[in-house]
C-alpha cells in the first residue's frame, strides 16, 4: 500500500514516472512541481528553468528518464530531459526562432486591489530597461469563466517586447487561478471586482515607474474585450491606448444572440431581476460611453463572421465613442472581413491584424518611429 502526499489549497494535476510520483501545483498562476516517492515522502522540488508553465513530468515505472516542457512569456515552449534520480535535466528541444530568451526577464509581482485583495500579475521585458515611467506598456487581461492565464510564449508578445515594450499580466478575480472561489469573487453582482484588479494593476504599473498614462495600453479579446471596455468607460483618465477585441459590450442583450444565453452563470442577465438589470447597466460598456468625456484612442477590433460575440457588440461600442468623444483621440473599428472569432486565423491575416494594432498603439503614445529603431540602425551601421 503507498503513502500519500497531503492536500493543499492550490489546483494539483498529478502523475507517475521512473517510480516516483509529480505534483504539479499552480501555485500564484506559476507551476511548481514535487516529485515525491510511493510512500508519499517529498524527494524534491523540481527547479524550473523560470517563472513559467510546466507539463509532462510522466512515463512508464521503469523509464529512469522521461521529458516535460516549459514556457513562459521569454521561453518559447521547450522540452527537457529529466533524470528522475538524481533531479537534473537538460534542454532536449526548442523552436529554431531568432529571439534569445536570456536577453529578457519575466518577474511576478503582487499588488493590492480595490478592497484589500492581493492580485498577482507577472511582467515582462528587455533586461536593463529603465524604470523612468516611458515604456510602452501593454496591460492584457480576461478575468471571467473560471480561466486561468499562465505563463505561456507568443510571437505577437515577442516582437512587442523587442521594440522595447512591457508586457504585464494580472491573474484577476473571475479567473480559476485560486480554484472555485477566485472564480465566483468575479461573477454577477462581484463583476466589478474584475474591473477593480485591472484599474489597480494599471495604477501599480504606474506607480513603479514602469510606465505612465501616455504610454499605457489595455488589452483583451471576448470577455477581455468587455473588461478594456468597461474599464476604460469607468477611468479614461487611466490610460493613452485601448485595445478592445471581439468585446461583450452590450451586456443588456447579450443573451440574446448565438452563444450568448451560455454565459448567463459568469454574468447574470438583465432579464433576471430588477437588481440585475440596474448591475449589468451600471458596466455595460455600450451604455456608459458618456458625452464630453475624452477617451483614450481606441481601436475596437472584431470579425465581420465571428459567430461567437456578434461583432453588432463591437459596431455599437464603436459608434458610441465616434458619437461622444469629446477629445482629440481617434476612436476606431477594424473589422475582418470573412473572419470569426479568432481561432483559426492564418499566420498572414494575423501580421496584418498585429501591424495595424501596434502602429496604432505606439503612434498614440507620441512614437514617430519605432522604439527601436536606434538598435536597428546600431546593428546595420
Amino acid at each position: 500500500m503507498g503513502g500519500f502526499y497531503p492536500e493543499t489549497e492550490n489546483v494539483l494535476s498529478p502523475n507517475t514516472g521512473g517510480g516516483y510520483f509529480f505534483a504539479e501545483y499552480m501555485v500564484d498562476a506559476i507551476s511548481k512541481v514535487f516529485q515525491y516517492d510511493y510512500e508519499g515522502n517529498l524527494v524534491r522540488e523540481v527547479e524550473l528553468p523560470g517563472v513559467g508553465s510546466a507539463s509532462g513530468f510522466g512515463g512508464k515505472k521503469e523509464e529512469k528518464e522521461f521529458y516535460f516542457s516549459f514556457t513562459n512569456y521569454n521561453t518559447p515552449g521547450s522540452s527537457y530531459k529529466y533524470d528522475v534520480e538524481t533531479g537534473q535535466y537538460e534542454q532536449y528541444w526548442k523552436p529554431e526562432i531568432d529571439f534569445n530568451p536570456d536577453d529578457y526577464e519575466s518577474k511576478q509581482v503582487f499588488y493590492t486591489s480595490k478592497d484589500g485583495t492581493k492580485v498577482p500579475m507577472i511582467i515582462t521585458h528587455k533586461k536593463g530597461i529603465e524604470l523612468n515611467g516611458k515604456n510602452p506598456t501593454i496591460l492584457y487581461g480576461y478575468g471571467g469563466f473560471n480561466v486561468s492565464l499562465t505563463p505561456s510564449f507568443s510571437i505577437v508578445n515577442a516582437v512587442w517586447m523587442e521594440q522595447g515594450g512591457v508586457y504585464a499580466v494580472p491573474n484577476l478575480r473571475g479567473g480559476g487561478e485560486y480554484g472555485k472561489k477566485w472564480h465566483n469573487a468575479g461573477i454577477k453582482t462581484k463583476k466589478q471586482n474584475v474591473f477593480d484588479d485591472f484599474i489597480a494593476a494599471a495604477e501599480y504599473l504606474i506607480d513603479n515607474q514602469y510606465t505612465s498614462k501616455e504610454y499605457l495600453a489595455i488589452r483583451g479579446g471576448s470577455n477581455g474585450g468587455l473588461l478594456v471596455g468597461a474599464t476604460m468607460t469607468q477611468r479614461p483618465d487611466l490610460m493613452q491606448v485601448a485595445l478592445p477585441a471581439v468585446g461583450v459590450m452590450d451586456m443588456l442583450r447579450y443573451h440574446t444572440f448565438t452563444a450568448g444565453a451560455g454565459w448567463a452563470y459568469d454574468y447574470g442577465t438583465s432579464e433576471e431581476s430588477e437588481e440585475m438589470f440596474n448591475y449589468l447597466k451600471g458596466y455595460s460598456p455600450v451604455h456608459n460611453v458618456k458625452e464630453g468625456t475624452a477617451y483614450p484612442a481606441t481601436l475596437v477590433t472584431t470579425g465581420d463572421h465571428d459567430d461567437r460575440v456578434v461583432p453588432a457588440h463591437s459596431f455599437k461600442f464603436a459608434a458610441e465613442l465616434q458619437e461622444k468623444q469629446a477629445g482629440d483621440n481617434p476612436t476606431l473599428i477594424r473589422i475582418e472581413t470573412n473572419a470569426g472569432h479568432g481561432a483559426g486565423t492564418p499566420v498572414s491575416k494575423t501580421i496584418e491584424q498585429y501591424a495595424d494594432i501596434f502602429g496604432f498603439t505606439l503612434y498614440n503614445m507620441g512614437f514617430e518611429e519605432l522604439p527601436n529603431q536606434s538598435v536597428m540602425k546600431e546593428f546595420k551601421g
